[in-house]
């Protein structure tokens, strides 16, 4: 029987994922400058992003000030 990896949560950041116009998904973490990747799936995407973020906090990089707990994105018809 495998065991599982434990992976300790050490925070919680929003991100922001939007899928581009070759389909791909782009996953931006707006609390680190430079903070982003991309995926050919959602699940991809937002898998290389919590990667990314891990290195962001491993370079010491300080998260912006002013961090939001939630993020909603809406698209709207004009």
């Amino acid at each position: 029987m495998k065991k599982r990896e434990s992976h300790k949560t050490v925070g919680q950041f929003p991100v922001v994922v939007t899928k581009d116009e070759d389909g791909f998904y782009v996953a931006e973490c707006a609390a680190f400058q430079g903070c982003y990747t991309q995926g050919k799936t959602l699940n991809a995407a937002l898998k290389n992003i919590r990667e990314v973020i891990a290195l962001c906090m491993e370079e010491k990089s300080a998260p912006r000030r002013h961090m939001a707990r939630e993020v909603s994105i809406h698209t709207v018809s004009v």
